[in-house]
Parts: structure tokens; C-alpha cells; sequence
């Protein structure tokens, strides 16, 4: 028989988009409805049932943006529905049909139970499975007019704002009824879609599509499409045998889990987010009820935290689902944070504050990293899992790769000190898979490992802004998951998976290094303000902790467990990966700059608290890890001396005397260890290195130069910077004025002061006694609109790779681009500092909050090779906050000639932990304070990052310590309190499992802890008091 199998595929999609689909509900009737708009923020439960509601018709408009209203909605389910399934269908207005950027909704009883969330693809409440009829019908909805904020993409948007979002209502209420459920329909349904789509993936010359395609023909010619209840059952039957056969033996296995990705902020503020929990998580409760299969992830520790303080109810619920087995803790990080920038101790922070709630609130402990959606992944992570006792990494962002395809899903991730973590990344694609064929096959054709592995795993479930599994995704999964021609599915957890997939393939390959996204790189630079918030907010959490450990064993002072914890958790919840990249609305940053302010001055006081508490006055304070010689200024900022302290300690405020002072003009500054000359336009053409008599400035070149480039990436605003940027750029060299504005034998400085386009900048290059260091500021007052601003410093060294400090370490990178792996890190992310070298001769450049640098090499005229540091300093992207990055700036940063890692990494340290003074007169006479460390490390190579008392409260102390220069260090810790014992310990201060990783010597003795790092490698040390 002759057929045209297109015109055949046409009728099976407009029959089941436009009569069958629409026939899942059949009687409908329309339920009383009023309505109150909350005046300003949301309010509890308990008021909003008690408004004053006003009579509300459907298909008027409602909700300024951000607006939130309550609607009350009350009916009768009619009689003749005696028998029948019934439900609750609601939508205010949705728009399109991805949920979490728009319109939500959380239904409630009239005594303020939590039901479930509404959201364009789940906007139904079960009444009845079986209705009597009559029976009352009364609940309140909590509707959010949240906007669409990427619905022109990326057009710059007053929406992202409640203080600047248009006045006018957004949405209209569109639907309040009762309607009859039909059961045979809603089951013919998903018949004929996961046949249909499940044909369309298969190849033209399979025999099984022609045979689904004549069986779905015959399906709609049995269904009467003006009595499709009551021919839905007949209509099925012709579909019962191709739906029966079982799926190849041979066939790909996936391991299904539901998610609901939830950004803990990103297009909405985080007051939002704590709703999108309550919605999110009712509606995995309910599908629970329905589903008894179904098995339901969720990460991140903060909400869990939101919903136990803001919805007890479903909290509850929650508790009784983990015991059942049906909802698994996964993640064990406080958030899903940014997978780049924060420093070593935050990244550390994140796992134990995590674990640690999963393990004390709800008995659950985590074996894995979840984390689909950051914006690639730091090489100290395999050994950050490791140390917490995880087992396994999971993501899936690097397949947005614009440049190479990532080679493996399966394989195992090794970090900068050799630890390995097993990691598995889905081929699926996407984190919010709703289960559809095309998305399976596509997983089972993306899979790298073919012939070596046969599983993987898809989350399935709405996310971004949350939604999680429907019951549509169920239904899905019951037909597909056995099915001819489909791959295998199977719900299950995530650590089942892979025990799983560790068994079939513990010889899978081995990625090394950086798990670098070829994609966002803006985020390393966007949002400058909360960058460097979020820089000095790790060091100051350093300088409480150890600062506050010291006050508590020198003087017995109550050490504030509680209050460093705080400080802690809201950090932590800043470095989310929408927060802190700085990719989210004007909303979120406006909250997230006041946030830092707030914990900074917080953190100032307990610092303020702590050193008060020493005991000692007239003293310096150091807290950096290693002894230094420092200039102190007075109050006004005026360099008063030079002292000398030891590591992590206190010294009395005696100066000493410069051996190198400084002597300066508004053109040359020169201290005996470096001579710096800035040309008429105040930049520097020259900086020799006196002791090696080293010219490290080319000829024609000019360092500390700013330059300004067009910054408009295809898409992606804030999150991108594309390679075509470098395709504009114009030095900034013009000069207001050149002035010494400082001159004395310990510090001289000169200040430049230059406009460009609608900016203004400030630049200061200055000398400091004894000091080979040439210290850089820059104010900007940032006033362009998509532009890139960085500064150049081109030398004159030879250098193959630059090193960039990463969290516990530094990785190693290209600076030629002869791969296209090479080419494709254009812009890379460093922490503290970079570094370049050539055999014997170093130069690094710290900084105090910048991410964003790029390193490249050219050759110059006279042959020599030359390296070129930048730092991006600030963007300007209008999307998605239109006002990102404008007004004030400060950006501090530092160039260490004749560097090796050692010394820029102390740099790093001392650029982020000022001196401090406890209050008594400064001068050379006499202290009472003695020299003093609480930690003092003999040795170089190992440097100290954290030190704390003991979370369980024990009195014994506990240190966090790193090699820092990638090879073998050794130093002895030597106590400045009375020690009992050593013990190394995990990362969350537990006993090392027997299998871990343990410092190649570990040897107590009278003088210290005589201790040994491999390469890189991260110790805990508990010492027993």
C-alpha cells in the first residue's frame, strides 16, 4: 500500500497535541475566586489568611513585577461527577512552558498546610481519585509575579529590579476551575507520544519505526475524535504489543534520578528562592504519593536550611521521604558554589558545612560532589572530595564547550597533588532532561565510553528556577524504561549508579588538571565590587578564627563558635554560582554589595574583639603563616615604620631601622632593590631589578597601562567574554597630572590621575623600604557600557607557562596557543597571583580581588621572547543587570620581580592580611608584648591557610595546612601553646579513614610536629590539648 509516512507523522502530531491532549480533562466548571496584593515583601501564612480579599474576575490583569498576591479560590465538585477523578487546574497567566523564570505558585489549605507549587507545566491540584460530589473546594494561592527576565534574551532590562520595574500589572489570571480527570485518555496520551517519538529517532530503514508508525495509524483510526473517552481504551489496544517489547538486551543503561535545579539566586533574588523550595520540594512529595518508583536528588545544604525555618510542614514531609529512601541528600556543599573562585578554605568550608548539616539535621551522608551547572572546575577539587571522604564528582557543563568536545563522560579526575576522583559527566547533555526520546538517544549515541562502559546517568526534571519532575516525566519513564529500540532505564540514587559504573569500569581514562569551560569566562571578572567582597571577606574569616583561637589560649577568652559560623554560612551562600560570577539581576548584586559591607563590619568587630582580648598592648600583629618586615601606617594612613613579626603571631611595635630606603621623584622611585621610571604619560617604561641588574620592561613598551576594549559577546552578557574582544583595544595614556604625593625614606608615591570616554582613573605607583615589591592602585570611576578594562604588564621574560594559584596550590598553563586547547583559554581564572618564569629568574603579580587574567608571548625586535601579564580589572555588560559595574572601584596589585613561587605566594598572603596594631604607643622603645606565634612553621614550601579551634568544642586546635610550590616541602610546626598530641585529621576534624591519603611524615617530637607534604598536598592537623 502506497502512504506518504510525512502527511501519516502530521496527523499523529495534531491529534495528539489538539484533540487528545486537550481531552485529558473533560467537564470542567469555574470556582469562585478573590484576591489581596500583598503590599510590599511576602508575608507568613498566617496574615495573608486573614486579608482582606476583594472579588476577582478571571482574565483581569494582576502583578506588578515582583509583586506578590494571594488569591482564594473556593467551589463545590458538582454532583454527576460522582465517581470521577477530579482536580484543581490553575494558571495565572503562565507564558510559554518552561517554569522557574516566570509566574509560580504555592497552594495552601485553609489552615496554611503547604499542597503543592504551581508552575506552567504542573498546574494542577488532585482532589479526588474518586469523588463523592458535593464536597467543598477551599484554598489560597501564593502567586509571584516574577518576570521574565530573558525574554528578549539579553536586552538590557529594567526588570531585574523591584525598585526599578515598571509599575504596570504583568500577568492575567487565566484559569480557576474544577475539571474531571480522564484517566484512559491521559494513559493514551503517553502511549502515542513515547511511540512517536521514539519512530522519529529511529533510522527510516529500521523495520521497527514502520511498524510503530502502522500501529500508531491504526491507533487514531480506532479513536472517534468526537468520543475520544469513550474509544481511548480501544484506541490503546492497538498500541499494546509494540509498547510490550522489551528493550535489546545489549541496549545502553541509564540510571534516572529526578532533580530540580534550583539557583539559589540568579534571575530572582534569593527571597525568592526560599519560596521556589517550599513549591519545588511539595511538588516531589506529591509525585512521591503517585509514583512510588520515583526517586527525587536535591543538593545544597542552605536550602534545606530555608525550608526546615520557613515551611516545617514540608520539611516534615521531606524527613519521612530520606527514611523511606525515596529523597536523597546529594552534593555535600553548603551551595552549588562556583566552581573557580573561591579560595582554598571557602572550597573546604563549602564541603564541611555541608556535610556536616546533611549528617547532623537528617542523619544522611553524602558520598559525592553534585554540581551540573558551574562554570568549570578547579584542579584542587579531586583532592578537596578526597579529603571530605567523597567518593565521586558529577557535572555536565563542560558539553557547552564552544571550541573542543570534552573526550570522556566516565573517567577518573586527577588534581594537582595525583589524587583522583571517579567522575562522570551525563551524555544526556543537561541537568533538567524532562525524558523525552530525543534526549535519550541522544545520550546514547554522545557517550564516549562505548565498549568500555554500558551506563550513565540523567538527571530528569525542570531546573534553573527549580519545578523538578512531573508526572508527565513519569509517565514517560514507565513506558520508555523497557521498551524495544530505547535505551534501559532505571530510576535509582546516584551513589548506585556509581558503585555501578565503578565496578564495569574502574580502568576508565584519566583526565589531569583544571576542568576548564570553554565558555563564562566573564564571570571571572564581572561584578568587581562583590570580587574583591568576597577576597577580603576569606581573609578576614582567616584573621577571626585565628585571631579568636589566640585570644582563647592566651587569656582563656570565650572563643564565639556561633558567630564565626554565621559569617561563615553567609559567605558561603555569596559564592554561588550566579552570585558570585556576578550573572545575576541588579536585585541579587545590589543585596549581594550590601551583604559584603554588613559581613565585613562584622567581621571587623570580631577581629576588633579578639585582639583586644590578647592581652597585650602596643603590639603588631601578623597573620600571615610566615614571618614578614612590614611598614604600619597611623590612623590617616601615613607609614609611621618598619616591624618585624613572626608567623601567625605578635611582636612588640618596635621599628627597625630600613636597610633599602626609598628616594623619589614624580619620575624615578628607587629603594636599592628596584629603580622604577615612568615616562610623560606616567607609565612605567623601565623597572630594573638592582640586584640582578635586570631590565624587565621591553624597549618601546609600557607597564601598568590600561587598555580598554569593546566588550559585546554574541550572548551571554555577563557570563561571556569572546575572543573578538582583542580585536579592538585603545591604550589609556592620557594624563591629567603626574605628582609625588608621598616621600619619605620608608614609602614614596606617585600619583597620575587620567580620563577616558566617560571615566575617570586614579593610578598610584609606589616604593616601600626594603621592599622588592612595586606596589599599584587604581581607582576607576567606571562610567562606560560594554567595555573591558585591564592592565598590561609586558616583560621581558622568557616563559613557556605561567602559574596561577588556584585553591591549596597553582596550575601550570600555556602561554602559546599551538593546540586549540591552548587558543581556547584566552582568559583564565588565578586567585591571589600569577607567575612567569625562565630557567633562574622570576616574576609574579599579586592582586587583592581580581580573577580575570590573560598571559600571552611575542617575540620582540631584537629577538628576545617576551610574556605579557594582564589583569581584567572591570566590564561593563548590560545584561542581565543593565547597570552592572558602574561607579566607584579600587583595585590593588602588586609585581614581585626576581620572584619564585615561594615569594609570590607569601605576597599573596601579605597583599590580604594587613598588619594590625593592637592599640599602645608605636615607637622603638618598649612593649609589653613579647614575640609571639601560635603557629610557627620553620621551613618554606608549606604554608599555613587555616587554624581554628576544634568544631567539637574539645579545646584542641585545628590547622589546615598545604604545599604551595608543587613539590616536596618539609618544616617543623612548632605550637606557641602547650600540645598533648597530633593527629591528622579529615576535613571535617574526623579521624582519617584507613584508606586516605597521609603525609609521607608525621612525627611529633619534643620541639613540634616534624612534617612532610608530597607535592601539593593539603593536611589536617589536630593538636590534642
Amino acid at each position: 500500500m502506497h502512504q506518504n509516512q510525512k502527511l501519516v507523522e502530521a496527523r499523529i502530531r495534531r491529534v495528539l497535541d489538539e484533540r487528545i491532549t486537550p481531552a485529558v480533562h473533560s467537564a470542567r466548571q469555574p470556582v469562585s475566586m478573590a484576591a489581596w496584593k500583598v503590599p510590599d515583601e511576602p508575608v507568613p501564612v498566617a496574615e495573608a489568611l486573614v486579608a482582606d480579599y476583594t472579588p476577582f474576575t478571571l482574565g483581569t490583569a494582576w502583578g506588578r513585577a515582583w509583586s506578590t498576591w494571594w488569591f482564594e479560590l473556593q467551589g463545590a465538585i458538582p454532583l454527576d461527577w460522582n465517581g470521577r477523578t477530579v482536580e484543581l487546574l490553575i494558571d495565572p497567566g503562565f507564558l510559554g512552558d518552561w517554569p522557574g523564570n516566570q509566574a509560580e505558585g504555592l497552594v495552601y489549605t485553609p489552615q496554611g498546610v503547604p499542597v503543592k507549587g504551581i508552575h506552567p507545566r504542573n498546574g494542577y491540584v488532585r482532589l479526588a481519585e474518586a469523588a463523592k460530589g458535593g464536597e467543598p473546594v477551599h484554598f489560597f494561592v501564593e502567586a509571584a509575579a516574577n518576570p521574565d527576565i530573558l525574554v528578549n534574551e539579553f536586552v538590557a532590562t529594567l526588570y531585574g529590579d523591584k525598585a526599578t520595574a515598571p509599575e504596570a500589572p504583568i500577568y492575567h489570571f487565566r484559569v480557576a476551575e474544577l475539571a474531571v480527570f480522564e484517566p484512559d485518555v491521559w494513559d493514551l496520551r503517553f502511549d502515542i507520544e513515547v511511540l512517536f517519538q521514539l519512530m522519529l529517532e529511529l533510522p527510516e530503514t529500521e523495520p521497527r519505526r514502520a511498524e510503530i508508525l502502522r500501529a500508531l495509524q491504526h491507533s487514531l483510526d480506532t479513536l472517534a475524535l468526537d468520543d475520544i473517552v469513550g474509544t481511548a481504551t480501544a484506541a490503546r489496544a492497538e498500541l499494546a504489543e509494540v509498547l510490550s517489547r522489551p528493550a535489546n538486551a545489549s541496549a545502553h543503561r541509564i540510571s534516572a534520578i529526578g532533580h530540580a535545579h534550583i539557583d539559589s539566586a540568579w534571575l530572582w533574588p534569593i527571597r525568592e528562592t526560599k519560596r521556589k523550595t517550599a513549591r519545588s520540594f511539595s511538588n516531589v512529595l506529591t509525585l512521591m504519593e503517585q509514583y512510588p518508583e520515583f526517586r527525587f536528588a536535591a543538593s545544597q545544604a542552605q536550602q534545606y536550611v530555608w525550608l526546615q525555618e520557613n515551611y516545617p510542614e514540608v520539611w516534615d514531609r521531606m524527613r519521612a521521604a530520606i527514611t523511606a529512601g525515596s529523597w536523597i541528600p546529594v552534593g555535600s556543599m553548603w551551595v552549588e558554589a562556583d566552581g573557580n573562585l573561591p579560595g582554598g578554605e571557602a572550597m573546604a568550608r563549602q564541603l564541611v558545612y555541608g556535610m556536616r548539616f546533611f549528617a547532623e539535621a537528617l542523619d544522611v551522608h553524602t558520598r559525592g560532589v553534585w554540581l551540573p551547572d558551574s562554570f568549570g572546575y578547579s584542579a584542587a577539587f579531586p583532592q578537596l572530595a578526597k579529603a571530605a571522604g567523597l567518593e565521586w564528582f558529577l557535572s555536565q557543563k563542560l558539553s557547552w564547550n564552544q571550541t573542543n568536545s570534552f573526550p570522556h563522560h566516565t573517567f577518573w579526575w586527577e588534581g594537582i597533588d595525583g589524587t583522583r576522583v571517579f567522575t562522570h559527566f551525563p551524555p544526556v547533555d543537561t541537568y533538567n532532561s524532562i525524558l523525552e526520546a530525543e534526549e535519550l538517544h541522544h545520550a546514547v549515541a554522545n557517550f564516549r565510553e562505548k565498549g568500555g562502559a554500558t551506563r550513565s546517568l540523567i538527571p530528569f526534571g525542570y531546573g534553573d528556577g527549580g519545578g523538578g519532575p512531573t508526572r508527565e516525566m513519569m509517565e514517560r519513564y514507565r513506558r520508555a524504561r523497557d521498551l524495544e529500540g530505547s535505551p534501559r532505564l532505571e530510576i535509582e540514587t546516584p551513589d548506585s549508579f556509581f558503585e555501578k559504573a565503578l565496578a564495569e569500569y574502574s580502568d576508565a581514562p584519566v583526565w589531569v588538571g583544571e576542568l576548564y569551560l570553554e565558555l563564562h569566562r566573564g564571570t571571572f571578572t564581572s561584578h568587581a565590587r562583590e570580587k574583591r567582597g568576597n577576597r577580603a571577606s576569606e581573609a578576614r574569616l582567616r584573621e577571626a578564627e585565628l585571631w579568636s583561637t589566640a585570644a582563647t589560649l592566651r587569656t582563656g577568652a570565650e572563643y564565639p563558635y556561633d558567630r564565626i559560623e554565621h559569617l561563615w554560612k553567609r559567605a558561603l551562600l555569596q559564592q554561588f554560582h550566579d552570585i558570585l560570577p556576578g550573572s545575576s539581576i541588579a536585585w541579587v548584586h545590589r543585596e549581594n554589595e550590601e551583604a559584603y559591607r554588613t559581613n565585613l563590619a562584622e567581621l571587623e568587630m570580631l577581629i576588633g574583639e579578639a585582639t583586644s582580648a590578647l592581652g597585650v598592648t602596643a603590639a603588631v600583629l601578623n597573620a600571615a603563616g610566615h614571618a614578614r618586615r612590614a611598614l604600619v601606617e597611623d590612623e590617616s594612613g601615613v607609614p609611621t615604620g618598619l616591624v618585624e613579626m613572626p608567623g601567625s603571631g605578635l611582636a612588640p611595635a618596635r621599628f627597625v631601622s630600613p636597610a633599602h630606603p626609598v628616594v623619589g621623584s614624580a619620575r624615578v622611585l628607587e629603594n636599592g632593590l628596584l629603580r622604577v621610571r615612568l615616562d610623560d604619560a606616567g607609565l612605567i617604561d623601565s623597572i630594573v631589578d638592582v640586584r640582578e641588574g635586570r631590565e624587565l620592561v621591553p624597549p618601546g613598551k609600557r607597564a601598568n597601562l590600561l587598555q580598554l576594549h569593546e566588550d559585546l559577546p554574541n550572548a551571554w552578557d555577563a557570563w561571556d567574554i569572546d575572543g573578538h574582544y582583542r580585536n579592538s583595544m585603545k591604550d589609556v595614556d592620557s594624563v591629567e597630572s603626574i605628582d609625588l604625593v608621598e616621600s619619605s625614606p620608608l614609602r614614596c608615591t606617585v600619583r597620575i590621575v587620567r580620563a577616558f570616554g566617560r571615566s575617570r582613573a586614579v593610578q598610584c605607583v609606589s616604593l616601600v623600604a626594603d621592599d622588592a615589591r612595586v606596589h599599584l592602585r587604581t581607582d576607576v570611576d567606571w562610567q562606560e557600557e560594554e567595555k573591558l578594562l585591564k592592565v598590561s604588564f609586558p616583560l621581558v621574560v622568557h616563559a613557556q607557562h605561567h602559574s596561577a594559584e588556584i585553591q591549596f596550590g597553582h596550575v601550570r598553563r600555556a602561554t602559546h596557543v599551538n593546540t586549540s586547547w591552548d587558543d581556547a583559554r584566552f582568559e583564565v581564572a588565578a586567585h591571589r597571583w600569577v607567575h612567569v618564569e625562565e630557567p633562574g629568574y622570576g616574576v609574579g603579580l599579586s592582586n587583592s580581588g581580581s580573577y580575570g587574567h590573560d598571559i600571552t608571548r611575542t617575540v620582540g625586535d631584537s629577538g628576545e621572547v617576551q610574556t605579557e601579564l594582564r589583569i581584567s580589572l572591570v566590564r561593563a555588560a548590560r545584561s542581565p543587570d543593565p547597570a552592572q559595574d558602574l561607579g566607584a572601584h579600587r583595585f590593588d596589585y602588586a609585581l614581585v620581580p626576581g620572584a619564585d613561587i615561594e615569594t609570590i605566594v607569601r605576597a599573596g598572603y601579605e597583599q590580604h592580611l594587613p598588619v594590625r596594631q593592637v592599640p599602645g604607643t608605636v615607637t622603638d622603645a618598649t612593649s609589653d608584648a613579647t614575640t609571639w606565634s601560635l603557629l610557627d612553621i620553620e621551613g618554606e614550601g608549606i604554608h599555613l591557610e587555616a587554624v581554628m579551634m576544634a568544631a567539637d568544642r574539645s579545646g584542641d586546635v585545628i590547622a589546615r595546612l598545604y604545599e604551595a610550590r608543587g613539590s616536596r616541602g618539609s618544616a617543623r610546626l612548632r605550637p606557641g601553646f602547650e600540645v598533648v598530641g597530633y593527629e591528622q585529621v579529615d576535613l571535617l576534624e574526623r579521624p582519617l579513614a584507613p584508606d586516605a591519603r597521609r603525609a609521607p611524615r608525621f612525627e611529633p617530637t619534643e620541639a613540634g610536629l616534624e612534617l612532610a607534604l608530597w607535592p601539593f598536598q593539603i593536611v589536617t592537623v589536630r593538636l590534642v590539648r
